[in-house]
């Protein structure tokens, strides 16, 4: 309970609540999701590291394109990992921009050289930068269900094609941006999730979170080196630990042991202070 605020709905990481102006609070918990699964083990500090760096990102792309954010004046309680926002119509997609053939990705090119319909040359390796950067949206899958990779003419069907070119777009000029400022703090951004939603005045404007290890792989520049898994800055050290520990992906995930929580929060914490320079 948080006074003042009636709770939505939960997700797999955020707490949703309203106010009677209509208000949103978010507040990003410390829980962490895998594969579409919320795991049993959260990871200390993690919602309040979530919220400031979306907020670093809100603040570098406001020029690009507008955002959901009214306030960061939250109640106490929730100091620091929440912010209070205006509501949007999201679109139901994810808008996904990738610069490096990895993830999902890398599986469909292997099928068919290609991603959500996009061909690419032969010969590209997992880890290897893409001839240009992709747009690459995906459903938005119920709790339980998994995303699932569509083609540009799929995801137009869904919120028209105007949008769909507006949101491909944002979509990639977002992600350029953030790919050449995050390679002067010595981090590639192999890719990206954004998500987009109509304001009030029919605006596009970015909302949920923005640029964060939940949403992103990001990658050491220094070891970047083509051809399987890289060091990384996010949670595929606990994608990785899961594959490896035996889980069928199907039955309720396992705990994650001490030294895997302690290394993926280190993962972000070293993430945020690269790419903010400051200490979380």
């Amino acid at each position: 309970m948080i006074d003042g605020w009636n709770h939505l709905r939960s997700g797999k990481v955020r707490d949703l609540y309203t106010n009677l102006n209509g208000e949103l609070l978010i507040v990003a918990s410390d829980r962490i999701s895998a594969f579409d699964y919320i795991l049993p083990t959260e990871i200390p500090g993690k919602g309040k590291l979530l919220t400031q760096l979306s907020l670093f990102w809100f603040e570098m792309f406001k020029e690009i394109v507008p955002n959901h954010l009214i306030t960061t004046d939250v109640p106490d309680e929730v100091k620091e990992r929440a912010v209070i926002v205006k509501p949007l119509e999201m679109f139901p997609i994810e808008c996904v921009a990738r610069g490096y053939l990895t993830g999902s990705g890398w599986v469909e090119y292997q099928k068919n050289q290609s991603v959500t319909g996009i061909a690419l040359p032969a010969g590209l390796l997992d880890g290897s930068k893409l001839p240009s950067n992709i747009f690459t949206p995906a459903t938005k899958a119920e709790m339980g269900d998994h995303d699932e990779n569509i083609t540009f003419e799929r995801a137009s069907s869904i919120v028209g094609q105007e949008d769909a070119k507006s949101l491909r777009d944002l979509t990639l000029k977002l992600y350029a941006t953030a790919h050449d400022y995050a390679a002067t703090r010595g981090i590639i951004l192999a890719d990206t999730k954004f998500e987009f939603g109509l304001d009030a005045e029919g605006k596009i404007c970015l909302g949920d979170e923005a640029l964060t290890p939940d949403s992103s792989r990001f990658w050491s520049a220094d070891s970047w080196k083509p051809g399987g898994a890289q060091p990384s800055f996010d949670k595929q050290y606990v994608r990785d630990w899961l594959l490896a520990s035996g889980w069928d992906r199907q039955s309720p995930p396992p705990e994650l042991p001490q030294d895997v929580v302690d290394k993926t929060r280190e993962r972000y914490e070293s993430a945020f202070t690269l790419l903010t320079g400051r200490n979380i």
